[in-house]
C-alpha cells in the first residue's frame, strides 16, 4: 500500500520535530555531565533521590513522548505555529534548568525554573486538548517526573542551605 505525499510530510515533521527537540536539549547534558563530580556529588540529597543513571533513559523516553504530543496536537491543529513555538520556547526553559542548577548552582532558583516548566505543561496539556487527547495523555508522564523533580530539588535546596 502506497503512502500519500501529506502523510510521508506529516512523518517528515515528526522527525523535524524530534531532532529539533533533542538539539535544543542535548548542550544541557554536558553541563549536568560536567558539574557532577565533585559538586553534585557532594550535595546532601534525601533518600528519595533516584540513582544518577535513571535520568538519562527517562528524558530520553520523555522528550519522545513530549515531541510525539506536539506533533499530534500540531498536525490536527492545521500545523499551527502557536502550539510549536510555545512548545519550543518551553523546551528552552526546560533546557535551561542545567545550567542554572549545574552550572551556577543556584539550586532554589533551579526550583523556580522547573515551577515555570510545570506552567507551562499545564498550558501546552490545555492548548493539546483542544485537538488531540492523545497529546494530553503523553504529557502526564512528563507532568508527574517534573512535579517529583520540583519536589527533589526544593528539597536538596532546604537539605543544602545554610542558614
Amino acid at each position: 500500500m502506497k503512502k500519500n505525499k501529506s502523510e510521508s510530510k506529516g512523518y517528515l515533521s515528526l522527525f523535524a520535530i524530534v531532532v529539533a527537540t533533542f538539539l535544543i536539549t542535548f548542550p544541557a547534558g554536558f553541563v549536568t555531565r560536567a558539574a557532577l563530580d565533585p559538586w553534585y556529588y557532594n550535595l546532601v540529597k534525601p533518600a528519595f533521590n533516584p540513582p544518577n543513571w535513571i535520568f538519562g533513559p527517562v528524558w530520553t523516553l520523555l522528550y519522545v513522548m513530549m515531541s510525539v504530543a506536539v506533533w499530534l496536537a500540531y498536525k490536527k491543529s492545521k500545523h499551527s505555529n502557536k502550539i510549536l513555538a510555545i512548545y519550543f520556547i518551553h523546551l528552552l526553559i526546560n533546557a535551561s534548568w542545567s545550567y542554572v542548577f549545574f552550572y551556577y548552582k543556584q539550586i532554589f532558583l533551579a526550583s523556580f525554573i522547573i515551577s515555570i516548566i510545570i506552567f507551562f505543561i499545564l498550558y501546552l496539556m490545555v492548548l493539546y486538548s483542544k485537538y488531540s487527547k492523545p497529546s494530553v495523555l503523553l504529557m502526564l508522564p512528563y507532568f508527574a517526573w517534573s512535579t517529583f523533580a520540583l519536589y527533589l530539588n526544593s528539597t536538596i535546596y532546604i537539605l543544602n542551605s545554610t542558614y
